[in-house]
């Protein structure tokens, strides 16, 4: 679709301010994550002063955010209305959506969570590992649940993951649907399709506001059947001529469900290697949504004996992820040795930002000698989200008086819009949000109002929101030029080195003239600093970073990290 066609809020988004006290009986919607990226989903409802927040997911990072376990939506705006939430509903079990919620928890540890049973059992799990023990409510599809002013109503929705749920909400505002992450797969493999019906059902009583998966919104026609990819799932096992290694999500029961089925169809067994696959995997089958055949699955120590055409491993790390078990393996420090003849099946989607992970990730393993079956050039996943196709259809069939596309890129979510408008919404009751934008419902119109904080909150070890921009650009500057550290005796009277400058270096290349120039540059520079009675410690070695940051960069074209250390001589 030509983008030129999308409705362009780009520049009323730079001009936006706090919003303003929401009318009575006005309905406000704040997306805190999910809008310009794909991950990080999380949407907070405002009505009559209580908060329903659906799904609270966490990103994964890219490239050029260096040290960063996972990237958590902004709490700030309801950090001091927390008492004001009256349920968190969780849509599905993938990690973008209820990944940040152990983090939300911590801050307020009873806020129930609402969600299918596949969903309650992933999330409370995962709990477990943050010592919470959360307060839940299980919902089915065509059930409805009264949270205060809020009305909800569960729609059945098919996605990658087994028990995905639309939610309806009501409220005196008027009605906004959200899809969740959906798709419309007619033949699923467990059967269970989006339920069309209540899509139609509440398109008639009138869809106020409709809150649409926009992920594949730029691909035409409809997303492939799961049940297309058994073929060439078969084909790999039929003709691996030793192990097999899947890397999958480790929620992404429907794709082990069938590899579990083409192992067991060619007298292989199976092991699960890592933590969270192993735990996810045993909840699915213990709540009946994974079959597994007695006998199939045995211990990772006892395949280890097994002869390799007999092995099947499904581990993580479809994504690149540095530390999952795929990416250890290819950099040989996992006790998986991958090595000639080895099938390596990557059998997950490619999420934007880790494209370059996952190429280095099929590189080295290629260097081993294992063959390599991804996306690229086979069928072995589909993706679990709807196509243009689908969007246009779900638009026909619920009619919705405003639209506001989610769950995407910039250019995802006009795409969807474009497609709203295709389908006769008219453009000025089209949203085109982002982060932190809040969009308020009423009078049956959704209008942008304001814009709340809703920066990139990072998670690095076991510290949260400290890690900010300025210190993933030091790292990057560290990995790009490495470091120089100035060491300077200086005489406090004259400001000028009583012994020539010690030049400690960490991964910056030189010789022996590199710091001669940077030397002298120091020099003038401390004279000028005497000349302005300059004495501080402090200012001192701030002047000589610049002097010789200024020299490196002119001279060598380098930009290293570079540190000084002043001592009175």
């Amino acid at each position: 679709m030509p983008s030129s066609a999308a409705p362009s809020v780009a520049s009323a988004h730079r001009k936006l301010t706090a919003p303003p006290r929401l009318p009575k009986n006005g309905m406000r919607i704040t997306p805190l994550g999910g809008l310009g990226e794909v991950g990080r989903n999380m949407t907070v409802f405002e009505f009559g002063g209580k908060l329903i927040i659906v799904d609270c997911g966490v990103l994964f990072p890219e490239e050029h955010q260096p040290g960063i376990d996972v990237i958590l939506p902004d709490f700030t705006s309801i950090r001091d209305r927390l008492d004001d939430i009256e349920a968190i509903v969780l849509t599905h079990g993938h990690e973008d959506h209820i990944g940040g919620v152990p983090y939300l928890l911590k801050e307020r540890a009873d806020i129930p969570l609402i969600g299918s049973e596949l969903t309650l059992a992933f999330i409370t799990a995962k709990l477990k590992e943050h010592r919470i023990t959360p307060k839940t409510i299980q919902v089915e599809a065509g059930e409805h649940r009264k949270m205060g002013a809020f009305d909800l109503e569960f729609v059945a929705v098919n996605h990658s993951i087994p028990d995905a749920l639309a939610v309806a909400i009501r409220t005196k505002a008027g009605m906004v649907l959200h899809t969740g992450d959906f798709k419309m797969d007619q033949f699923p493999l467990d059967d269970r399709i989006t339920d069309l019906r209540a899509f139609a059902r509440l398109g008639e009583e009138g869809v106020d506001l409709f809150l649409t998966d926009s992920t594949n919104a730029e691909v035409p026609g409809f997303t492939m059947s799961e049940r297309d990819l058994n073929p060439a799932i078969d084909q790999v096992f039929t003709t691996s001529p030793r192990r097999i290694i899947v890397s999958s999500f480790a929620s992404h029961v429907h794709r082990i469900q069938q590899v579990l089925n083409a192992a067991h169809a060619n007298g292989r067994k199976v092991a699960f290697v890592g933590r969270s696959m192993v735990r996810n995997m045993g909840i699915a089958r213990d709540l009946g949504y994974l079959t597994i055949p007695k006998g199939l699955v045995v211990d990772f120590r006892k395949i280890q004996s097994m002869p390799d055409h007999k092995i099947t491993l499904i581990c993580t790390g479809s994504q690149g992820e540095p530390m999952a078990a795929l990416a250890r393996m290819a950099n040989g420090d996992h006790q998986i040795r991958v090595g000639e003849g080895d099938t390596v099946l990557m059998a997950s989607s490619l999420i934007p930002g880790n494209e370059n992970a996952i190429y280095g990730i099929i590189n080295k393993l290629t260097d081993l000698g294992a063959n390599i079956v991804h996306k690229g050039n086979a069928k072995v996943h589909v993706s679990g989200h709807a196509s243009a196709g689908e969007l246009v259809y779900c638009y026909n069939i619920v009619r919705p008086s405003n639209v506001m596309p989610v769950h995407g890129e910039s250019k995802h979510m006009h795409a969807n819009a474009e497609l709203a408008r295709r389908t006769g919404v008219p453009e000025d009751r089209i949203v085109v949000a982002q982060d932190g934008t809040t969009v308020d419902l009423v009078d049956g119109r959704a209008k942008i109002s304001g814009k709340v904080e809703a920066g990139l909150v990072y998670v690095d070890g076991q510290t949260i929101g400290t890690a900010t921009e300025d210190t993933l650009a030091e790292r990057r500057l560290l990995s790009g030029g490495g470091v120089v550290t100035v060491v300077a005796l200086i005489d406090p009277k004259t400001n000028q080195p009583t012994e020539p400058l010690e030049f400690i270096t960490k991964g910056f290349v030189h010789d022996d003239k590199t710091f001669e120039g940077a030397s002298a540059q120091v020099d003038k520079a401390l004279k000028r600093a005497k000349d302005d009675k300059i004495d501080d410690i402090g200012q001192l070695e701030e002047i000589i970073v610049e002097a010789v940051s200024g020299y490196l960069r002119r001279t060598y074209r380098r930009e290293p990290a570079v540190m000084a250390v002043v001592v009175d001589a």
